[in-house]
């Protein structure tokens, strides 16, 4: 990575940029570029994360642009440099250029033909983005919650990602927890031979110190630090699609949402409809949109929303353009200090208010692309028929009616793009949904994602085991697929 940061240096040089702006030793967590970003005025921003349609040499290593308001570039602004990278013949760079990355201060380098010199400006990794949570949050009662005589106990994992030394800075030192209360918070290149993803399979071992009972209070972030996951005691697992949905239903414990209001929530499509339930109650307007944070970012340029989250870990708000794993956990601890309850506690009384959305979603990775692709257009074909809509599936004593099924294509109200093809939606009359989405028809083969998604309010039932609720729905998108048939693959990861 650094010597991928020199290159950009160099060729950034040498091609008319002026000043660039540098965490120390290369490390900023995604979000904290998008705050950067928007605090110094930049025009733009890259980051290098695996997170990011990885590429390189080993599958670990992808580039990602954000453009002047924090967030992930627009299509239109990836799709033109794509078609230049197409006819490029030549670029220009200053190969003896070299930057230290360690040194917090201003470097200059006069360049021939240039002006002015130019300037590199090495900056403290966290200082910045720890200012800004400060103005979101009411550190005082964090403080309070985390080192007071009855603090919360909690175990952050920070998977040796970038999100370390903010986890170390922000929660350690300035709230006061533990210092042993955070683990793996040095940044490793190679992550320590770990797959930094927020999830039960991969976060497996936060997972089992949980559930010994000795922490409130879980959480864990991904390599760039953006995505996140919640654990309360004993290991109770927090949905992402219900996590969004309890900050929503609590959000005026946040001092930030206090001043600036609610302007409106947000999901992605295939996010469970929990956030939807809460935005029905309190009467905020609820925006459905297509896999990807950039959407989100349109409604906020707009000052339509404040609040959004995706089912892929990932939950954030106006406050930058990018989601914000720390700013959640951030929020959740501030929910727990404001109502006095435990994790478990706060999300069954929600529960019990608002119903419970059941859901998972099954990853079948790797899948011979032709095959995938193949399912997914014959599957189609048949939903997209007229004799389809009303059709009855029973699965023991339960019989789903088809009320809708689509290919979700979104209209953006601020930009007026159009988003086609973005997942196949079967949508019963009771509201539960079976989704498919295919993803990544590269090299290494495509991913088929299936969601689950079903609706209960009966307070007899909102404490199921999720696999036994959804199993039917699980059985009818399998026999209306044929997913295992047609793909070969009958092993899929359960992600949530």
């Amino acid at each position: 990575m650094k010597e991928a940061i020199q290159l950009i240096i160099q060729i950034a040089a040498a091609n008319g940029i002026g000043r660039l702006v540098i965490g120390q030793n290369g490390i900023l967590s995604t979000p904290a570029v998008s705050c950067i970003i928007r605090k110094i005025r930049a025009i733009g921003g890259i980051i290098l994360t695996a997170s990011h349609n990885p590429g390189g040499p080993n599958g670990d290593f992808g580039i990602k642009f954000n453009i002047s308001n924090g967030g992930p570039a627009p299509e239109a602004v990836t799709d033109k440099i794509f078609q230049i990278s197409k006819t490029i013949e030549e670029y220009a760079i200053c190969p003896d250029l070299k930057v230290d990355l360690t040194t917090i201060g201003k470097q200059q380098f006069d360049l021939e033909n240039k002006f002015k010199p130019f300037t590199v400006e090495i900056i403290d990794s966290v200082e910045s983005y720890a200012n800004m949570l400060r103005n979101i949050f009411d550190f005082a009662a964090l403080k309070e919650l985390l080192s007071g005589q009855n603090r919360l106990k909690i175990r952050i994992d920070a998977m040796h990602g970038v999100v370390g030394p903010y986890v170390k800075k922000i929660l350690c030192e300035e709230l006061g927890s533990p210092a042993n209360s955070a683990v793996n918070c040095v940044p490793l290149e190679d992550f320590g031979g770990h797959h930094p993803d927020p999830n039960l399979t991969y976060a497996a071992d936060l997972v089992e110190t949980m559930k010994g009972g000795e922490y409130d209070f879980g959480a864990a972030f991904d390599g760039d630090g953006d995505r996140n996951m919640v654990l309360g005691k004993h290991g109770f697992f927090v949905n992402p699609s219900d996590s969004v949905a309890v900050i929503a239903a609590n959000i005026f414990s946040i001092p930030y949402f206090q001043h600036t209001g609610v302007r409106g929530f947000a999901r992605s499509m295939p996010t469970s409809g929990a956030l939807d339930n809460v935005a029905k109650a309190t009467k905020i307007t609820l925006y459905e949109t297509p896999t990807g944070w950039k959407f989100f970012g349109n409604l906020m340029d707009a000052n339509k929303l404040s609040l959004c989250g995706e089912e892929s870990f990932g939950t954030g708000s106006d406050h930058i353009r990018e989601k914000d794993g720390l700013w959640a956990v951030l929020a959740w601890l501030s929910i727990i200090a404001a109502r006095k309850q435990s994790v478990e506690d706060i999300l069954k009384e929600h529960w019990q208010k608002y119903g419970r959305n059941f859901f998972t979603r099954y990853d079948y990775e790797e899948v011979d692309s032709d095959s995938a692709s193949k399912m997914i257009k014959d599957l189609e074909a048949m939903m997209l028929d007229r004799a389809f809509i009303g059709q009855k599936f029973s699965v023991g004593d339960k019989t789903y009616t088809v009320e809708r099924a689509d290919n979700f294509e979104y209209s953006d109200s601020v930009d007026g793009s159009i988003s086609r093809n973005q997942g196949l939606r079967i949508i019963f009359s009771d509201g539960s949904r079976i989704i498919f989405r295919l993803s990544g028809t590269g090299s290494a083969g495509a991913t088929v994602r299936l969601y689950i998604d079903s609706y209960e309010k009966d307070p007899q039932k909102i404490y199921q085991d999720p696999q036994v609720m959804l199993a039917p729905l699980v059985t009818i998108a399998l026999k209306i697929s044929q997913l295992h048939e047609k793909t070969g693959r009958t092993g899929p990861t359960v992600i949530t």
